[in-house]
Protein backbone atom coordinates (compact mmCIF):
# COMPACT_ATOMS: atom_id res chain seq x y z
CA UNK A 1 0.00 0.00 0.00
CA UNK A 2 3.09 2.44 0.41
CA UNK A 3 2.85 5.83 1.22
CA UNK A 4 -1.23 5.52 0.21
CA UNK A 5 -1.90 3.95 3.80
CA UNK A 6 -1.21 7.35 5.72
CA UNK A 7 -4.10 8.78 3.93
CA UNK A 8 -6.68 6.64 4.36
CA UNK A 9 -9.94 8.36 5.81
CA UNK A 10 -11.56 6.94 8.64
CA UNK A 11 -15.34 6.00 8.06
CA UNK A 12 -17.61 8.87 9.00
CA UNK A 13 -20.31 6.49 9.67
CA UNK A 14 -18.19 4.23 11.73
CA UNK A 15 -16.94 7.22 13.81
CA UNK A 16 -20.96 8.28 14.49
CA UNK A 17 -21.56 4.53 15.86
CA UNK A 18 -18.63 4.85 18.08
CA UNK A 19 -19.48 7.64 19.67
CA UNK A 20 -22.84 6.34 20.23
CA UNK A 21 -21.61 3.16 21.77
CA UNK A 22 -19.35 5.13 23.96
CA UNK A 23 -20.32 5.89 27.85
CA UNK A 24 -17.03 7.75 28.92
CA UNK A 25 -18.65 11.12 27.81
CA UNK A 26 -22.18 12.18 28.71
CA UNK A 27 -24.35 14.10 26.67
CA UNK A 28 -25.48 17.15 29.13
CA UNK A 29 -24.77 20.25 27.67
CA UNK A 30 -27.29 22.62 25.79
CA UNK A 31 -27.64 25.34 22.90
CA UNK A 32 -27.25 27.94 25.56
CA UNK A 33 -24.10 26.65 27.48
CA UNK A 34 -22.67 25.94 23.82
CA UNK A 35 -23.11 29.14 23.22
CA UNK A 36 -21.62 30.46 26.10
CA UNK A 37 -19.00 27.79 25.87
CA UNK A 38 -18.01 29.82 22.78
CA UNK A 39 -18.18 33.01 24.27
CA UNK A 40 -15.93 31.81 27.36
CA UNK A 41 -13.15 30.96 24.93
CA UNK A 42 -13.46 33.89 22.53
CA UNK A 43 -13.93 36.68 24.95
CA UNK A 44 -10.46 37.03 27.18
CA UNK A 45 -6.72 37.67 26.35
CA UNK A 46 -7.63 38.71 22.54
CA UNK A 47 -9.53 41.70 24.16
CA UNK A 48 -8.11 42.46 27.82
CA UNK A 49 -4.08 41.60 26.63
CA UNK A 50 -3.30 41.93 23.34
CA UNK A 51 -5.37 44.83 22.24
CA UNK A 52 -3.38 47.16 23.43
CA UNK A 53 0.50 45.90 22.26
CA UNK A 54 -1.41 45.26 18.48
CA UNK A 55 -2.75 48.84 18.64
CA UNK A 56 1.04 50.46 19.76
CA UNK A 57 3.08 48.59 17.86
CA UNK A 58 1.13 47.87 14.37
CA UNK A 59 -2.27 49.17 13.68
CA UNK A 60 -3.02 52.11 15.55
CA UNK A 61 -6.68 53.22 15.86
CA UNK A 62 -7.27 50.80 13.13
CA UNK A 63 -7.22 48.02 15.21
CA UNK A 64 -10.91 47.81 15.22
CA UNK A 65 -10.32 47.06 11.79
CA UNK A 66 -7.93 44.35 12.40
CA UNK A 67 -10.83 42.59 14.92
CA UNK A 68 -13.59 43.21 11.46
CA UNK A 69 -10.73 41.07 9.36
CA UNK A 70 -9.92 38.37 11.90
CA UNK A 71 -14.02 38.18 12.08
CA UNK A 72 -14.74 38.06 8.76
CA UNK A 73 -12.23 35.41 7.99
CA UNK A 74 -13.50 33.61 10.95
CA UNK A 75 -17.28 33.62 9.99
CA UNK A 76 -15.78 31.86 6.78
CA UNK A 77 -14.20 29.11 9.19
CA UNK A 78 -17.37 28.98 11.12
CA UNK A 79 -19.90 28.16 8.69
CA UNK A 80 -17.66 25.47 7.72
CA UNK A 81 -17.09 24.28 11.04
CA UNK A 82 -20.91 24.52 11.85
CA UNK A 83 -21.49 22.17 8.48
CA UNK A 84 -18.50 19.68 9.31
CA UNK A 85 -19.59 19.06 13.09
CA UNK A 86 -23.55 18.67 11.79
CA UNK A 87 -22.18 16.24 9.64
CA UNK A 88 -19.76 14.44 12.02
CA UNK A 89 -20.59 14.91 15.52
CA UNK A 90 -17.44 13.66 17.19
CA UNK A 91 -15.36 14.83 19.87
CA UNK A 92 -12.00 15.93 18.44
CA UNK A 93 -13.01 18.72 16.18
CA UNK A 94 -11.01 19.70 12.86
CA UNK A 95 -8.52 16.19 14.03
CA UNK A 96 -11.93 14.25 13.33
CA UNK A 97 -12.67 16.45 10.43
CA UNK A 98 -9.39 15.88 8.79
CA UNK A 99 -9.16 12.15 9.55
CA UNK A 100 -12.82 11.47 8.17
CA UNK A 101 -11.58 13.52 4.86
CA UNK A 102 -7.40 13.92 4.02
CA UNK A 103 -6.64 10.73 5.94
CA UNK A 104 -4.60 9.99 9.02
CA UNK A 105 -1.25 11.77 8.62
CA UNK A 106 -2.68 15.04 7.88
CA UNK A 107 -5.02 14.72 10.69
CA UNK A 108 -2.26 13.93 13.17
CA UNK A 109 -0.89 17.10 11.50
CA UNK A 110 -4.24 18.87 12.83
CA UNK A 111 -3.56 17.59 16.23
CA UNK A 112 -0.02 18.19 16.49
CA UNK A 113 -0.95 22.17 15.29
CA UNK A 114 -4.03 22.23 17.93
CA UNK A 115 -1.64 21.12 20.57
CA UNK A 116 -0.04 24.70 20.04
CA UNK A 117 -2.77 26.89 19.32
CA UNK A 118 -4.85 25.76 22.64
CA UNK A 119 -1.54 24.70 24.85
CA UNK A 120 0.20 28.04 24.11
CA UNK A 121 -2.54 30.18 23.84
CA UNK A 122 -3.75 28.83 27.01
CA UNK A 123 -0.47 29.66 28.45
CA UNK A 124 -0.27 33.01 27.19
CA UNK A 125 -3.67 34.25 28.37
CA UNK A 126 -2.53 32.39 31.96
CA UNK A 127 0.77 35.33 31.62
CA UNK A 128 -2.08 37.69 30.85
CA UNK A 129 -4.00 36.55 34.15
CA UNK A 130 -1.10 36.99 35.91
CA UNK A 131 -0.58 40.70 34.77
CA UNK A 132 -4.35 41.23 35.80
CA UNK A 133 -3.94 39.87 39.16
CA UNK A 134 -0.78 41.35 39.87
CA UNK A 135 -2.15 44.67 38.92
CA UNK A 136 -5.44 43.84 41.16
CA UNK A 137 -2.86 43.15 44.29
CA UNK A 138 -1.50 46.55 43.81
CA UNK A 139 -4.55 48.80 44.13
CA UNK A 140 -4.42 46.91 47.62
CA UNK A 141 -0.65 48.03 48.51
CA UNK A 142 0.28 44.03 48.17
CA UNK A 143 3.51 43.52 45.80
CA UNK A 144 4.06 40.14 44.85
CA UNK A 145 7.61 38.98 44.98
CA UNK A 146 9.02 39.90 42.06
CA UNK A 147 11.21 37.24 41.42
CA UNK A 148 8.06 34.89 40.71
CA UNK A 149 6.48 37.45 39.12
CA UNK A 150 7.19 37.24 35.51
CA UNK A 151 8.59 34.46 33.22
CA UNK A 152 12.44 32.86 33.35
CA UNK A 153 14.94 35.84 32.65
CA UNK A 154 12.83 38.50 32.72
CA UNK A 155 13.65 41.87 33.92
CA UNK A 156 11.89 43.73 36.49
CA UNK A 157 12.52 47.54 37.98
CA UNK A 158 12.10 47.75 41.82
CA UNK A 159 10.57 50.70 43.53
CA UNK A 160 14.42 51.42 45.08
CA UNK A 161 15.98 51.53 40.91
CA UNK A 162 16.93 48.73 41.52
CA UNK A 163 16.48 45.17 39.26
CA UNK A 164 15.92 41.60 39.51
CA UNK A 165 15.84 38.82 37.00
CA UNK A 166 12.97 36.69 37.53
CA UNK A 167 12.30 33.12 38.06
CA UNK A 168 9.31 32.01 37.51
CA UNK A 169 5.32 33.36 37.28
CA UNK A 170 3.79 31.74 40.76
CA UNK A 171 -0.07 33.15 39.70
CA UNK A 172 0.50 31.33 36.26
CA UNK A 173 0.80 28.01 38.04
CA UNK A 174 -2.20 29.01 40.57
CA UNK A 175 -4.67 29.93 38.46
CA UNK A 176 -3.91 26.50 35.86
CA UNK A 177 -4.09 24.29 39.18
CA UNK A 178 -7.27 25.60 39.37
CA UNK A 179 -8.53 25.69 35.78
CA UNK A 180 -6.94 21.92 35.67
CA UNK A 181 -9.28 20.96 38.57
CA UNK A 182 -12.42 22.45 36.94
CA UNK A 183 -12.06 20.50 34.01
CA UNK A 184 -11.09 17.41 36.28
CA UNK A 185 -14.40 17.86 37.59
CA UNK A 186 -16.24 16.86 34.19
CA UNK A 187 -18.24 18.84 31.58
CA UNK A 188 -21.13 19.78 33.87
CA UNK A 189 -19.21 21.69 36.17
CA UNK A 190 -17.15 23.20 33.63
CA UNK A 191 -19.98 24.54 31.57
CA UNK A 192 -21.72 26.39 35.29
CA UNK A 193 -18.58 27.63 36.27
CA UNK A 194 -18.21 29.06 32.54
CA UNK A 195 -21.75 30.49 32.26
CA UNK A 196 -21.19 32.77 35.39
CA UNK A 197 -18.09 33.57 34.92
CA UNK A 198 -18.54 34.51 30.90
CA UNK A 199 -21.77 36.78 33.00
CA UNK A 200 -19.45 38.67 34.85
CA UNK A 201 -17.18 39.35 32.13
CA UNK A 202 -20.14 40.59 29.76
CA UNK A 203 -21.69 42.81 32.40
CA UNK A 204 -18.42 44.71 32.78
CA UNK A 205 -17.45 45.15 28.84
CA UNK A 206 -20.71 46.45 28.66
CA UNK A 207 -20.16 49.09 31.07
CA UNK A 208 -17.23 49.76 29.58
CA UNK A 209 -18.47 50.67 26.56
CA UNK A 210 -21.72 52.73 28.05
CA UNK A 211 -19.00 54.50 30.62
CA UNK A 212 -16.01 54.86 27.87
CA UNK A 213 -18.78 56.52 24.64
CA UNK A 214 -18.86 59.57 27.03
CA UNK A 215 -15.09 59.74 27.89
CA UNK A 216 -14.29 59.77 23.69
CA UNK A 217 -11.46 62.73 22.73
CA UNK A 218 -11.99 62.12 18.61
CA UNK A 219 -8.58 63.32 18.74
CA UNK A 220 -7.05 59.78 19.74
CA UNK A 221 -8.40 58.62 16.62
CA UNK A 222 -6.41 60.85 14.46
CA UNK A 223 -4.80 59.65 12.00
CA UNK A 224 -7.29 56.61 11.95
CA UNK A 225 -4.61 54.51 9.73
CA UNK A 226 -1.45 56.22 10.86
CA UNK A 227 0.76 56.13 8.55
CA UNK A 228 3.21 53.35 7.15
CA UNK A 229 7.32 53.90 8.99
CA UNK A 230 8.29 51.70 5.86
CA UNK A 231 8.43 48.36 7.53
CA UNK A 232 5.78 45.97 6.73
CA UNK A 233 3.81 45.68 9.56
CA UNK A 234 4.29 48.89 11.23
CA UNK A 235 1.37 50.52 10.88
CA UNK A 236 -0.96 51.73 6.92
CA UNK A 237 -2.82 48.48 5.92
CA UNK A 238 -0.03 45.69 6.45
CA UNK A 239 -0.03 47.52 10.37
CA UNK A 240 -3.92 46.14 10.19
CA UNK A 241 -3.07 42.75 8.85
CA UNK A 242 -0.54 42.43 11.08
CA UNK A 243 -2.56 43.26 14.21
CA UNK A 244 -5.27 40.82 13.15
CA UNK A 245 -2.42 38.45 13.54
CA UNK A 246 -1.80 39.51 16.97
CA UNK A 247 -5.42 39.10 17.96
CA UNK A 248 -5.98 36.35 16.08
CA UNK A 249 -6.02 34.08 19.27
CA UNK A 250 -9.14 36.17 20.29
CA UNK A 251 -11.17 34.24 18.26
CA UNK A 252 -10.20 30.58 18.37
CA UNK A 253 -12.62 30.26 21.10
CA UNK A 254 -15.47 29.00 19.16
CA UNK A 255 -13.60 26.30 17.29
CA UNK A 256 -13.31 24.89 21.09
CA UNK A 257 -17.25 24.87 20.74
CA UNK A 258 -17.09 21.76 18.08
CA UNK A 259 -14.86 19.49 20.95
CA UNK A 260 -18.02 19.14 22.95
CA UNK A 261 -19.78 17.14 20.15
CA UNK A 262 -19.91 14.18 22.10
CA UNK A 263 -21.82 16.05 25.29
CA UNK A 264 -24.11 18.38 23.59
CA UNK A 265 -27.38 16.87 23.83
CA UNK A 266 -28.53 17.36 20.11
CA UNK A 267 -25.18 18.26 18.17
CA UNK A 268 -26.77 18.17 14.70
CA UNK A 269 -28.49 21.36 15.62
CA UNK A 270 -26.67 22.69 18.61
CA UNK A 271 -23.32 22.77 17.53
CA UNK A 272 -23.88 25.15 14.81
CA UNK A 273 -25.81 27.54 17.02
CA UNK A 274 -23.13 27.07 19.54
CA UNK A 275 -20.41 28.02 17.04
CA UNK A 276 -22.02 30.48 14.66
CA UNK A 277 -24.27 32.37 17.61
CA UNK A 278 -20.87 33.10 19.97
CA UNK A 279 -18.67 34.30 17.09
CA UNK A 280 -21.01 36.66 15.84
CA UNK A 281 -21.60 37.93 19.14
CA UNK A 282 -18.06 38.47 20.22
CA UNK A 283 -17.31 39.83 16.96
CA UNK A 284 -19.48 42.90 17.56
CA UNK A 285 -18.15 43.32 21.17
CA UNK A 286 -15.00 42.80 19.78
CA UNK A 287 -15.24 46.22 17.57
CA UNK A 288 -17.14 48.03 20.01
CA UNK A 289 -14.49 47.71 22.82
CA UNK A 290 -11.63 48.16 20.55
CA UNK A 291 -13.05 51.76 19.69
CA UNK A 292 -13.48 52.69 22.42
CA UNK A 293 -10.24 51.98 23.85
CA UNK A 294 -8.31 53.67 21.28
CA UNK A 295 -10.57 57.15 21.80
CA UNK A 296 -10.40 57.49 24.78
CA UNK A 297 -6.43 56.39 25.41
CA UNK A 298 -3.96 57.30 22.83
CA UNK A 299 -2.97 54.16 20.94
CA UNK A 300 0.63 55.02 21.40
CA UNK A 301 -0.10 54.59 25.11
CA UNK A 302 -1.42 50.37 25.55
CA UNK A 303 1.83 48.74 24.44
CA UNK A 304 0.86 47.06 27.85
CA UNK A 305 -0.44 43.82 29.56
CA UNK A 306 -3.01 45.68 30.83
CA UNK A 307 -4.74 47.80 28.07
CA UNK A 308 -8.23 48.45 29.37
CA UNK A 309 -6.93 49.02 33.07
CA UNK A 310 -4.81 51.51 31.38
CA UNK A 311 -8.60 53.14 29.77
CA UNK A 312 -10.46 53.22 32.69
CA UNK A 313 -7.67 54.93 35.13
CA UNK A 314 -8.05 57.79 31.95
CA UNK A 315 -11.34 58.13 32.38
CA UNK A 316 -10.78 58.81 36.29
CA UNK A 317 -13.27 56.08 37.71
CA UNK A 318 -10.89 54.18 40.14
CA UNK A 319 -14.31 52.45 41.47
CA UNK A 320 -14.20 50.81 37.91
CA UNK A 321 -11.22 49.85 37.53
CA UNK A 322 -11.61 47.24 40.50
CA UNK A 323 -14.50 45.77 38.27
CA UNK A 324 -12.76 45.59 35.03
CA UNK A 325 -9.66 44.03 36.61
CA UNK A 326 -12.11 41.56 38.21
CA UNK A 327 -13.48 41.33 34.89
CA UNK A 328 -10.64 40.26 33.03
CA UNK A 329 -9.14 37.93 35.59
CA UNK A 330 -12.99 36.29 34.87
CA UNK A 331 -12.63 36.50 31.03
CA UNK A 332 -9.15 35.26 31.05
CA UNK A 333 -10.32 32.64 33.13
CA UNK A 334 -12.92 31.09 31.20
CA UNK A 335 -10.68 30.93 28.31
CA UNK A 336 -7.86 29.11 29.78
CA UNK A 337 -10.55 26.51 30.89
CA UNK A 338 -11.81 26.43 27.11
CA UNK A 339 -8.64 25.89 25.70
CA UNK A 340 -7.64 23.04 28.28
CA UNK A 341 -11.16 21.18 28.09
CA UNK A 342 -10.62 20.88 24.26
CA UNK A 343 -7.28 20.21 24.08
CA UNK A 344 -8.33 17.50 26.94
CA UNK A 345 -11.37 16.45 24.24
CA UNK A 346 -8.87 16.34 21.41
CA UNK A 347 -6.00 13.98 22.35
CA UNK A 348 -8.76 11.69 24.29
CA UNK A 349 -9.48 11.19 20.54
CA UNK A 350 -6.54 10.77 19.13
CA UNK A 351 -5.71 8.29 22.01
CA UNK A 352 -8.71 6.37 21.23
CA UNK A 353 -7.50 6.46 17.74
CA UNK A 354 -4.08 4.79 18.79
CA UNK A 355 -2.04 7.54 17.86
CA UNK A 356 -1.12 8.32 20.92
CA UNK A 357 -0.97 5.41 24.65
CA UNK A 358 -4.23 4.32 26.11
CA UNK A 359 -3.56 5.55 29.33
CA UNK A 360 -4.66 9.24 27.73
CA UNK A 361 -7.91 7.75 26.99
CA UNK A 362 -8.59 6.47 30.46
CA UNK A 363 -11.29 7.94 32.12
CA UNK A 364 -12.14 8.91 36.00
CA UNK A 365 -15.49 6.44 36.75
CA UNK A 366 -17.00 9.60 38.34
CA UNK A 367 -16.37 12.26 36.33
CA UNK A 368 -16.38 10.52 32.85
CA UNK A 369 -13.05 12.94 32.01
CA UNK A 370 -9.76 11.32 30.56
CA UNK A 371 -7.98 11.75 34.45
CA UNK A 372 -3.99 11.45 33.57
CA UNK A 373 -4.16 13.12 30.00
CA UNK A 374 -6.19 16.74 31.57
CA UNK A 375 -3.25 16.67 34.10
CA UNK A 376 -0.52 16.40 31.98
CA UNK A 377 -2.10 19.15 30.13
CA UNK A 378 -2.49 21.34 32.69
CA UNK A 379 0.87 20.71 33.96
CA UNK A 380 2.30 21.65 30.62
CA UNK A 381 0.53 24.99 30.00
CA UNK A 382 1.38 25.47 33.94
CA UNK A 383 5.02 25.03 32.73
CA UNK A 384 4.96 27.49 29.43
CA UNK A 385 2.86 30.02 30.71
CA UNK A 386 5.23 30.30 34.11
CA UNK A 387 8.81 30.31 32.10
CA UNK A 388 8.40 31.74 28.77
CA UNK A 389 7.76 34.96 27.44
CA UNK A 390 3.89 35.68 26.53
CA UNK A 391 4.84 37.30 22.89
CA UNK A 392 5.98 34.18 21.28
CA UNK A 393 3.51 31.57 22.72
CA UNK A 394 1.16 34.15 21.17
CA UNK A 395 2.74 34.44 17.80
CA UNK A 396 3.14 30.25 17.77
CA UNK A 397 -0.34 29.76 18.39
CA UNK A 398 -1.92 31.99 15.88
CA UNK A 399 -0.02 30.96 13.59
CA UNK A 400 -0.94 27.32 14.34
CA UNK A 401 -4.78 28.42 14.31
CA UNK A 402 -4.27 29.70 10.96
CA UNK A 403 -3.28 26.76 9.61
CA UNK A 404 -5.83 24.04 10.94
CA UNK A 405 -9.18 26.15 10.15
CA UNK A 406 -7.77 27.07 6.63
CA UNK A 407 -7.62 22.94 6.34
CA UNK A 408 -10.83 23.15 7.59
CA UNK A 409 -12.32 25.38 5.29
CA UNK A 410 -10.54 22.66 2.74
CA UNK A 411 -12.09 20.04 4.02
CA UNK A 412 -15.40 21.50 3.49
CA UNK A 413 -15.17 21.67 0.24
CA UNK A 414 -13.74 18.46 -0.33
CA UNK A 415 -16.41 16.84 1.73
CA UNK A 416 -18.74 18.73 -0.45
CA UNK A 417 -17.65 16.84 -3.53
CA UNK A 418 -16.72 13.27 -2.55
CA UNK A 419 -19.14 12.82 0.11
CA UNK A 420 -22.31 14.97 -1.26
CA UNK A 421 -24.67 12.78 0.08
CA UNK A 422 -23.86 12.55 3.50
CA UNK A 423 -26.82 13.98 5.83
CA UNK A 424 -25.67 17.92 6.82
CA UNK A 425 -28.34 19.39 9.48
CA UNK A 426 -26.33 22.52 8.52
CA UNK A 427 -24.40 23.55 4.65
CA UNK A 428 -22.38 26.50 4.76
CA UNK A 429 -23.75 28.81 2.20
CA UNK A 430 -22.08 29.48 -1.15
CA UNK A 431 -19.91 26.40 -0.52
CA UNK A 432 -16.53 26.79 -2.75
CA UNK A 433 -16.71 30.54 -2.45
CA UNK A 434 -17.01 31.29 1.13
CA UNK A 435 -14.63 28.23 2.37
CA UNK A 436 -12.22 29.88 -0.62
CA UNK A 437 -12.69 33.56 0.79
CA UNK A 438 -11.77 32.37 4.40
CA UNK A 439 -8.24 30.50 3.01
CA UNK A 440 -7.31 33.70 0.84
CA UNK A 441 -7.73 35.69 4.29
CA UNK A 442 -6.54 33.19 6.57
CA UNK A 443 -3.42 33.49 3.91
CA UNK A 444 -3.16 36.92 3.96
CA UNK A 445 -3.08 37.07 7.67
CA UNK A 446 -0.23 34.39 7.48
CA UNK A 447 1.56 36.52 5.42
CA UNK A 448 2.66 38.80 8.09
CA UNK A 449 4.36 36.36 10.61
CA UNK A 450 8.09 36.77 10.93
CA UNK A 451 10.48 34.20 9.48
CA UNK A 452 11.41 33.26 13.04
CA UNK A 453 7.92 31.68 13.88
CA UNK A 454 8.02 29.82 10.51
CA UNK A 455 11.38 27.88 11.51
CA UNK A 456 9.69 27.57 14.94
CA UNK A 457 6.70 25.90 13.33
CA UNK A 458 8.86 23.59 11.23
CA UNK A 459 10.74 22.24 14.12
CA UNK A 460 7.55 21.62 15.61
CA UNK A 461 6.18 19.52 13.06
CA UNK A 462 9.18 17.59 12.44
CA UNK A 463 9.17 16.42 15.82
CA UNK A 464 5.69 15.67 15.77
CA UNK A 465 6.06 13.87 12.23
CA UNK A 466 8.86 12.07 13.92
CA UNK A 467 6.40 10.56 17.19
CA UNK A 468 3.76 9.59 14.48
CA UNK A 469 6.20 7.31 12.09
CA UNK A 470 8.14 6.31 15.96
CA UNK A 471 4.41 5.34 17.92
CA UNK A 472 1.41 6.15 16.53
CA UNK A 473 1.89 4.70 13.20
CA UNK A 474 2.55 1.46 14.75
CA UNK A 475 -0.42 1.58 17.06
CA UNK A 476 -3.07 3.28 14.90
CA UNK A 477 -6.53 1.04 14.76
CA UNK A 478 -7.36 2.27 11.18
CA UNK A 479 -3.62 1.16 9.64
CA UNK A 480 -3.47 -2.14 11.74
CA UNK A 481 -6.95 -2.98 12.65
Amino acid sequence: MGIKKYFRCRSIQGLIEETKKSKILVRSLSAFQLVMLGIGGIIGGGIFVFTGSAAARHAGPAISLSFILAGLACICVALCYAELASMIPVSGSAYTYAYASLGELPAWLIASMTLLTYGLGAAAVASGWSGYFQSLLLDYGIYFPARFSDSFGETVFLKNGTSVATLIDVPVLLIVTFVGFVVYRGAKTSAWVNTIIVTVKMLVLLMFIIFGFAKIDPNNWQPFIPKNSGIFGEFGWSGVIAGASVIFLAYTGFDAVATAAQEAKNPRRDLPIGIIGSLLTCIIVYTLVSAMLTGIVSYKELNVPEPIAVAVNKMGMPWFSICVKIGALAGLTTVILILIYGAVRIFYTVSTDGLLPKIFSKANEKTHIPSVLTIVIAVGVALMGALFPVHKLVRVANFATLITFSIVCFGTIYLRYTKPNIKREFKCPFVPIIPCIGIVLLFIIMGSFSQEIFIYIVIWTIFMLALYFMYGSKHSHLLNG
